[in-house]
């Protein structure tokens, strides 16, 4: 105030009404496309691949990704994975067609260097799933990882399928549940896959059993070239739909009958490690984790002064390709005990659980 005179006051031009609707139309309209915006980044952070038709934006032939597709080359990832000479064998895919592919998978999946800092923001966000006994899921750091291969061996009667068909019902549960809020899948070599294991730990859960059974899909494998054959149906039916979780019981059951005596043990050998790299790849590619179970044979090398009387079939193959390897044994009345044998973070230790009509649950007393 100077001289008496009032300070000026900034006066505000008011828009006409149909100018101000059309601020505010043009306000929501941003709003909801930066909504659209974060909900296809939610989906694509779950999600994490590209379908193979993605390559059709770029100048790749609808035939071509139907032929990628046939021949298991779901994804975008799927590509960028394989080596040329994969490629090369799906038909119809020739040297120059197989080059481009790889130029386009790498433009839409980097292959680079990350630092460790980020890997250890990614691998913090990754997903466990509850084995059902608290015990286990402490001895496991939360449960089952999600994006690697977890390998249950042991004697008959000694729970590996009881927690497979438990997985199947936690991998549909809330993530704050202990679950992964996707689909199940169950390949079975040695027909012990029940349905109403699974009705019976839903109703633990508290779940609607058919809900449950509805997201399970499951095959039966009668020879190895089968069981092998059957991924490729996997990654078709996960690049269309969310999974957690893919059951192989057992993984070795059909090489170690297909295959017989040391004059096809090296063909053995090889066919494993190239089912065994395919789950890796899937692991990697959906983001499920991948629990395969493992048979046990007798130990002849230290005889009655060995300190495992058994061991799990495949030899080093199996033992290199798993990232998680559980020993179980038999313990008194329900119980069993679970030990790490190997882990890339996980200390070789020991955890109780029993086996119950209800699946996996905390050891009795």
């Amino acid at each position: 105030q100077t001289n008496g005179r009032q300070p000026a006051r900034r006066t505000r031009r008011i828009a006409p009404p149909n100018r101000r609707m059309a601020a505010m139309e043009a306000v929501e309209t941003t709003q909801m496309a930066e909504d659209v915006d974060e909900m296809q980044q939610e989906e694509e952070g779950q999600a994490s691949y590209y379908h193979v038709v993605e390559l059709e934006q770029h100048g790749v032939s609808h035939q071509d990704c139907q032929k990628l597709a046939a021949a298991g080359f779901c994804t975008v990832q799927s590509i960028a994975y394989a080596t040329m000479k994969s490629l090369c064998a799906v038909k119809g895919i020739s040297d120059s067609k197989a080059t481009k592919l790889k130029e386009i998978a790498y433009k839409l999946v980097p292959c680079t260097f990350v630092t460790a800092s980020e890997e250890l923001q990614q691998r913090q966000s990754m997903i466990v799933l509850s084995t059902g006994s608290k015990e286990l899921d402490k001895l496991l750091e939360g449960g089952i990882e999600t994006g690697s291969l977890t390998e249950l061996y042991g004697e008959f009667r000694t729970g590996k399928t009881q927690l497979c068909h438990t997985l199947c019902v936690t991998a549909q549960l809330p993530l704050d549940q202990g679950g992964g809020e996707g689909k199940a899948m169950y390949i079975d070599t040695e027909g012990t896959f029940r349905p109403q294991r699974l009705q019976a730990i839903a109703e633990r859960y508290g779940v609607d059993p058919g809900c449950v059974l509805e997201n399970v899909v499951y095959a039966r494998a009668h020879n190895s070239e089968q069981q092998k054959e059957l991924l490729k149906q996997a990654c078709a039916l996960m690049s269309e739909d969310r999974f957690s979780l893919l059951v192989v019981d057992s993984a070795t059951a059909l090489y170690r009958t297909d295959y017989m005596g040391r004059g096809e043990l090296s063909e053995r050998q090889m066919q494993l490690a190239q089912f065994l790299r395919a789950l890796t790849r899937m692991s990697a590619e959906f983001g499920i984790a991948v629990v395969l179970t493992n048979q046990v044979v007798a130990n002849p090398d230290g005889m009655a002064f060995a300190k495992d009387a058994t061991k799990p079939i495949g030899g080093n193959i199996i033992a290199h390709a798993s990232h998680t390897r559980l020993q179980f044994k038999k313990a008194r009345g329900e119980n069993r005990v679970c030990k790490v044998i190997d882990s890339p973070s996980i200390a070789e230790s020991e955890a109780s659980f029993s086996v119950g009509a209800a699946g996996i649950d905390d050891a009795k007393d």
